[in-house]
């Protein structure tokens, strides 16, 4: 039914993606593979309760109606199997400004944070930024798969305020179990740590696989747990700036709304709602017909480099459409991959190392686009890595 075959022009569209290129690869002839977006379509149904939002000529100030919450609701217990109440929803205008919001509601400086490289970057800005001290959990990488070092979770919580966790995980593309999350959780329940948990991928999971809201484990849990997620990387509407915050407990949703009054940042998006109320209503053909194609890419992928590549190995994909590709067997640093990579290649991935420690030697791609566009980018790999 929907095309994601499709190739679509964004060019001069003010879009990091391409229109960036330049500030940051230092050319424009990269092919762009990098930043968290797709370049498929928005569906249809959002952007027609975008346009017919903008129908009407004034776009004054705006509040979110009974609907907007209710298809949340209907969407993570439909999704997700987690039953969650309208009360507990608050705003954000991104799953990073949520975290920073909560470092100014739950910590004062010098407190520390657990986080678990390589991981998703702006954590370590949002904890340097809030004079925080930043704990490492580092992941272990064995069989070609991640793992949590919980012995190391266990000693960290012991001086942790919060943890930042990534579920599913970003850059690795782990789905972590309910077992996992489970032992996770209840360290940090033993030890007064409270989760803020980023789940903005938890809808972009592989067909054999299952995402668990962390709050969703049990009542104990759920009250230590604060859930970031958005439509966003769902729909591919990052550009509306629409997150929101579940939290159950009630003392720390209060400080969260408190940071929100304090800034005035409540108000939020009023295209950015509709289409969030428009993908969680009407989004569940799409994005199943949207998981089957990012698996036909990520097979493509994967077959392409377990039969022509030797010095590249393919960390297995759970969830997102990030692959996590390890160029340690070429022998290059990660300064000689990623020149090799945009000055030869002409590809435009993220190099791990920007992830933090356990980055080096990998390079993120991002496989939200035509198969067409993994094809190229395959074989432009194979004129210099294969």
């Amino acid at each position: 039914m929907y095309d994601f075959d499709k190739i679509v022009d964004r060019s001069n569209t003010q879009n990091v993606k391409y229109d960036y290129r330049e500030a940051y690869f230092d050319t424009t002839e990269v092919l762009p593979m990098w930043v968290a977006d797709m370049d498929f379509e928005t569906p249809d149904f959002i952007r027609n309760a975008i346009i017919e939002r903008a129908k009407h000529p004034i776009y004054g100030y705006s509040f979110r109606h009974d609907a907007y919450f209710q298809s949340i609701i209907n969407w993570q217990l439909r999704r997700q199997i987690w039953q969650i109440k309208k009360d507990w929803i608050m705003f954000s205008p991104g799953v990073v400004p949520a975290f920073n919001f909560a470092l100014m509601a739950y910590t004062k400086p010098g407190d520390k944070i657990i986080v678990q490289p390589p991981v998703y970057f702006p954590f370590f800005s949002a904890i340097k930024n809030h004079d925080c001290q930043q704990l490492d959990n580092q992941l272990l990488y064995k069989n070609g798969k991640y793992e949590i070092d919980f012995d190391d979770l266990a000693d960290k919580a012991k001086e942790a305020k919060m943890l930042f966790l990534c579920s599913p995980h970003n850059p690795s593309g782990r789905c972590w179990t309910k077992d996992e999350l489970s032992k996770l959780a209840e360290i940090c329940l033993e030890n007064d740590v409270i989760i803020m948990s980023d789940e903005i991928h938890g809808d972009l999971i592989m067909p054999e696989f299952k995402h668990t809201p962390t709050a969703s484990i049990s009542d104990e849990i759920s009250e230590i747990t604060a859930t970031t997620i958005a439509p966003s990387k769902t729909f591919n509407i990052a550009g509306l700036d629409t997150s929101c915050v579940i939290i159950k407990n009630e003392e720390l949703r209060t400080k969260y709304q408190d940071i929100l009054k304090k800034i005035h940042i409540n108000s939020g998006n009023l295209f950015g709602a509709a289409a969030l109320e428009a993908g969680y209503t009407h989004g569940d053909e799409w994005l199943g017909e949207l998981m089957n194609y990012l698996q036909k890419n990520y097979d493509f992928l994967k077959r392409a480099i377990d039969n022509d590549f030797k010095t590249l190995d393919l960390v297995p994909l759970e969830a997102t459409y990030l692959a996590w590709i390890d160029f340690s067997k070429t022998g290059l640093n990660d300064e000689e991959i990623k020149s090799k990579l945009i000055t030869d290649t002409k590809l435009g991935f993220i190099s791990g190392p920007v992830f933090g420690k356990g980055g080096e030697g990998f390079q993120r791609i991002n496989l939200a686009a035509p198969l067409s566009v993994v094809e190229e980018a395959v074989s432009r790999l194979k004129m210099h890595f294969s």
